[in-house]
């Protein structure tokens, strides 16, 4: 059984004593199943990257914002969100932690 809170708490914690403000680990890796937490300090960002096969982003604490084509995105605490089949980047709004739930390996390639 994991415990979300601490998880999440020990995720933000490293990230803010990681230089580039991110901290991030893997949950669950079941097949094709793959769910990371990812902590972001506020400013801190991933750069633009390939959306996977399917994917979705709940964010645990905090509030993000999902840059792409499509548009612009802002989730916060305890928002669910399916990610976009768009190249995106993920920018924190304030400190936040998430859970990326992804497909992978399904025979296709990520789109972007």
């Amino acid at each position: 059984m994991i415990d979300i809170a601490e998880l999440a708490d020990r995720h933000l914690e490293a990230a803010r004593a990681d230089p580039h403000g991110r901290s991030a680990g893997v949950v669950v890796h079941d097949g094709e199943l793959r769910q990371s937490v990812i902590a972001l300090t506020a400013g801190s960002s991933l750069g633009e990257h390939n959306s996977p096969n399917a994917a979705t982003l709940q964010v645990w604490q905090g509030r993000v914002r999902v840059e792409s084509p499509a548009g612009d995105v802002e989730a916060s605490t305890g928002h669910l969100w399916v990610l976009t089949h768009e190249r995106h980047s993920v920018h924190a709004v304030e400190d936040s932690v998430f859970l990326l739930t992804t497909l992978t390996g399904v025979g296709r390639a990520s789109h972007g």
